[in-house]
């Protein structure tokens, strides 16, 4: 079987094709989407930063976790306003590749950070005694480090991998570049085979913090039981935490499942809802519900906010 190899040096993004009549209207809803995103975790990274009572793992990695949310939103948000006033939506090869690397990262990391959150929230209910000498400073330095080194060498080596492949097409039926996507362009299937090594090795390693989350909540819900003050512990901590595990695992299974078995029948809006859900429900919600939830931080800036009204 032949293929009409061509060198491939930007791709054309057909997710806006049926909304041309609606641009000014999904310009600004975006403009307002990202500037939120941006407030709500900047306000919840500046709260921590700046008040020396919450430079504590919990609150640590709380700010970790809205940073990282913050570089993957700014993969996506820019360039879909820049497209949103363009007639025409294209971007560059190498662009594609640097987009898709940031949307793996930020998957992975957000993956690993609530593994380590789960961790901080077992050994603060399940050890307490313990809590300090076990999650000290470099130790929580070490986790963080780990978290979002782990997935940018995971997220390099799949694009590297991605960026050898011969593509025979330059459309992309979606807003953003995914690298399973660019994949999906390859002229010969079988060179695909060596991606997919690394694409399952790293299935097997979000599965293994899949069950480690589940395993130390066991034991959380086991020690909160009997335990009125455990309890009162674990709906103030744990209860966001669990929330933030299950929109970023809703958002990437619809989506994963919108790429694998959607019929070409279904609308492309409804396609392009779905697809960007992990990048505007989990930055949304996330700082909402641990600024509303964690005390320190809700007295925090609603402390601010009445000193700046007086």
């Amino acid at each position: 079987m032949m293929h009409n190899s061509t060198h491939v040096t930007f791709f054309f993004l057909s997710g806006l094709n049926e909304t041309i009549n609606y641009r000014v209207v999904l310009f600004s809803l975006t403009l307002l989407c990202y500037c939120f995103i941006v407030l709500v975790n900047v306000t919840l990274i500046v709260t921590i930063i700046f008040d020396k009572n919450m430079h504590e793992p919990m609150y640590i990695l709380l700010c970790t976790f809205c940073m990282n949310g913050l570089c993957g939103t700014t993969g996506f948000y820019p360039k879909i306003l820049w497209d949103l006033l363009s007639p025409v939506h294209v971007i560059s090869y190498s662009g594609c590749l640097v987009q898709a690397f940031v949307m793996l990262s930020f998957i992975c990391s957000d993956v690993f950070i609530l593994s380590v959150m789960s961790y901080d929230r077992y050994v603060a209910i399940c050890r307490p005694l313990e809590y300090h000498s076990i999650m000290s400073k470099q130790r929580v330095l070490l986790l963080i480090c780990f978290s979002w080194l782990t997935p940018f060498c995971i997220s390099a080596i799949n694009i590297i991998l991605t960026s050898r492949l011969e593509l025979c097409s330059p459309y992309i039926e979606r807003l953003f570049c995914m690298n399973w996507v660019i994949v999906k362009l390859a002229c010969f299937p079988a060179e695909t085979i060596v991606n997919n090594i690394p694409a399952y090795i790293s299935i097997i390693i979000y599965a293994l913090h899949g069950l480690f989350i589940v395993w130390s909540y066991m034991y959380v819900i086991k020690t909160c039981v009997n335990s009125l003050e455990n309890r009162a512990k674990f709906m103030q901590t744990c209860v966001p935490h669990l929330t933030s595990l299950f929109t970023l695992h809703v958002s990437i299974l619809f989506d994963f499942f919108n790429m694998r078995f959607a019929s070409k029948n279904v609308p492309q809006t409804l396609q392009n809802v779905v697809a960007i859900e992990f990048l505007v429900l989990p930055p949304i919600i996330n700082p909402l519900i641990y600024g509303f939830k964690l005390t320190k931080i809700r007295d925090r800036i609603l402390g601010g906010i009445t000193f700046k009204m007086k």
